[in-house]
């Protein structure tokens, strides 16, 4: 038996102690005596009960009430220690492992070790989605971007000047190795979850292919000052960046216009090798047939990188766990300065159809 990652237990006053410090699930137990707190209080020392007769005494030392109730409020876990759960904790603390939600944090780390998940477009704020995801136990992430590494994409939680110039599929798996020696960065299946991180806008011509392939995935758009995350689409089931595009558009009649100037008409564009989606070249919007060619790259802010990179691994992680992540049917904007997210819904539009689309996921 042993106290859940991440848990404290603290001393309140004569006869009382309180476990954990977020009040999602923080207990207090009061009225015990000075050996009853002291029991207690050892766990916040050795985090589990030793075996054999010294963990029998320190149970004995207990009201019978008190382990039975802490175990049936998620503070305690019965087994022994998973080193996996310790690493979580430490690296990501996110509540599913903290609260137990969905079996506790071994049950979440084996999900997590069994995911696949993508990540196209490797900029500062890709490679914070992808080594985040990594770190946090996704066993393996497979990584896609055409590109160098640049000189702005240099900085904390991102690439290393002796990366400038590398590609960025290259030096990025070599950051995530940095943070987890063991992850995974092929794979011989198409991702349980496809993270898309793009600039300016979202290019409309990646929906139908996605949704198409049943991939569940993630837009990220950055801009030149604030970040959209989301919506998490999940072909059938939630609103598509159509939806998106069509609600602006009625909104804005002159949206087309300018995302076409952001994001090209390109059949030929690539989608992406390593993820088994990438579409053929093909005939342009004006017609005739030409190469593959890849959008302008642009820059991102270096906070705005952090933040919304770091806000798309926790709506991943939220999806591989089995929960809903925020982004479902909504957009997170996070806007610089202040980097405070706002979630905008985002509804089926009558002229898309994708929710009429057998279901996955």
């Amino acid at each position: 038996m042993r106290l859940r990652a991440g848990l404290r237990v603290l001393r309140r006053g004569p006869g009382e102690v309180q476990v954990g410090l977020d009040p999602r699930w923080a207990v207090r137990v009061d009225g015990l005596a000075p050996s009853e707190v002291e029991a207690l209080v050892a766990l916040d020392r050795e985090r589990e009960l030793p075996a054999g007769p010294a963990g029998a005494r320190r149970v004995g030392a207990l009201p019978d009430a008190v382990l039975p109730g802490l175990l049936a409020l998620g503070v305690l876990d019965e087994g022994r220690a998973d080193p996996r759960a310790a690493r979580a904790a430490v690296v990501c603390a996110d509540a599913a492992c903290l609260a137990g939600g969905g079996g506790g944090a071994a049950e979440v780390l084996t999900r997590r070790e069994a995911a696949v998940v993508g990540v196209l477009g490797l900029g500062p704020t890709g490679l914070v989605v992808a080594s985040t995801v990594a770190a946090a136990g996704v066993g393996t992430v497979v990584l896609d971007d055409p590109g160098p590494v640049r000189s702005g994409d240099v900085g904390p939680g991102a690439y290393r000047w002796a990366d400038v110039g590398s590609p960025r599929v290259a030096a990025a798996a070599r950051a995530l190795a940095d943070v987890r020696v063991d992850v995974r960065t092929t794979a011989d299946r198409r991702p349980d979850v496809l993270v898309v991180v793009e600039h300016g806008a979202a290019d409309p011509a990646r929906a139908p292919v996605l949704l198409g392939a049943g991939v569940p995935h993630l837009s990220v758009v950055v801009r030149e000052a604030d970040a959209l995350v989301g919506p998490f689409v999940v072909p059938g089931r939630t609103p598509c960046l159509r939806c998106l595009d069509l609600a602006r558009a009625a909104d804005d009649p002159a949206w087309p216009v300018v995302a076409a100037q952001v994001v090209p008409p390109d059949p030929g564009l690539p989608l992406t090798d390593g993820l088994g989606l990438r579409r053929r070249a093909g005939p342009s919007a004006a017609g005739g047939d030409h190469a593959p060619r890849t959008r302008p790259t642009a820059e991102e802010p270096l906070l705005l990188s952090g933040v919304a990179g770091t806000l798309a691994a926790a709506h991943v992680l939220a999806a591989v766990d089995g929960r809903r992540p925020p982004s479902w049917a909504a957009v997170v904007e996070v806007a610089l300065p202040g980097l405070l997210g706002v979630a905008r819904p985002v509804h089926p539009h009558t002229r898309c159809g994708c929710t009429g689309l057998p279901p996955t996921g």
